[in-house]
């Protein structure tokens, strides 16, 4: 019934077969399943989709679950890398938190080039997707990082100057730190350890002169966005999203 003429009998069947899969994972959590659920993420209807994405949520957010959908990620992955344009807003939010999920609980099965897909995401004027990016960049940053090192645990202040799409920063620095602000605002208001990096004179530990220039950019606008309290121009507050 997945093919059913009717798009609420198949956005049903969807989150069905995804419920179905999580509760008897041997029977059901196999690629002569899992294919439906691909083949569905080029439906037509905007619920079908969604159903699609939120039932591959709950598969990829367990490492133990995620570890049995290596045949399906690689055959879906360009397709649902390619959704986060999805036409429909809501949508597009619901897919960069499935490949953060990736990221997280599915190593290696994301590589450079499909993150490069994710990161402008950050820029675009829905609050929702640009926040949902911000946590994929932010995440990309310290999973994409040794443990102690830069952006880790043990260089944690430096993980502000990682998640940044370079060719657009300069002129909209304050939409990068308005997406990353729910995720990682502490971190950019820790402004003290972000002018201590700055003034940092040794030649091994100081920063490149394009890496000043970008948390100079970064401090002036989480300066701004704690000043007042609001998002950038052209971006609203956050909107409840239907069907959620």
């Amino acid at each position: 019934r997945g093919r059913d003429v009717v798009p609420e009998i198949r956005a049903i069947c969807m989150e069905e077969l995804g419920t179905w899969m999580k509760s008897y994972a041997a029977s059901f959590l196999t690629d002569g399943y899992l294919k439906y659920i691909g083949w569905t993420l080029h439906d037509k209807q905007r619920e079908v989709r969604l159903q699609c994405v939120k039932a591959l949520q709950g598969l990829y957010c367990c490492r133990e679950m995620a570890a049995h959908m290596e045949l399906f990620t690689s055959r879906f992955k360009t397709r649902m890398v390619s959704m986060v344009l999805d036409k429909e807003p809501d949508v597009a939010v619901e897919v960069v938190k499935l490949l953060t999920l990736m990221l997280e609980n599915m190593e290696e099965a994301l590589t450079e080039e499909d993150c490069q897909s994710v990161y402008p995401v950050v820029y675009v004027s829905s609050r929702a997707l640009a926040s949902a990016a911000g946590l994929f960049l932010y995440r990309r940053a310290r999973w994409g990082r040794p443990a102690g090192g830069p952006g880790g645990p043990g260089g944690a202040p430096r993980a502000v100057t990682v998640p940044c799409p370079p060719s657009q920063l300069h002129e909209h620095a304050a939409y990068l730190v308005d997406s990353l602000w729910d995720c990682a605002g502490p971190r950019l208001r820790d402004w003290e350890t972000i002018s201590a990096l700055l003034l940092e004179e040794s030649p091994t530990e100081g920063l490149a002169d394009r890496q000043e220039k970008v948390l100079v950019e970064i401090l002036a606008a989480s300066v701004v966005q704690a000043a007042e309290g609001q998002p950038p121009v052209g971006r609203g507050p956050a909107k409840k999203v239907t069907g959620l």
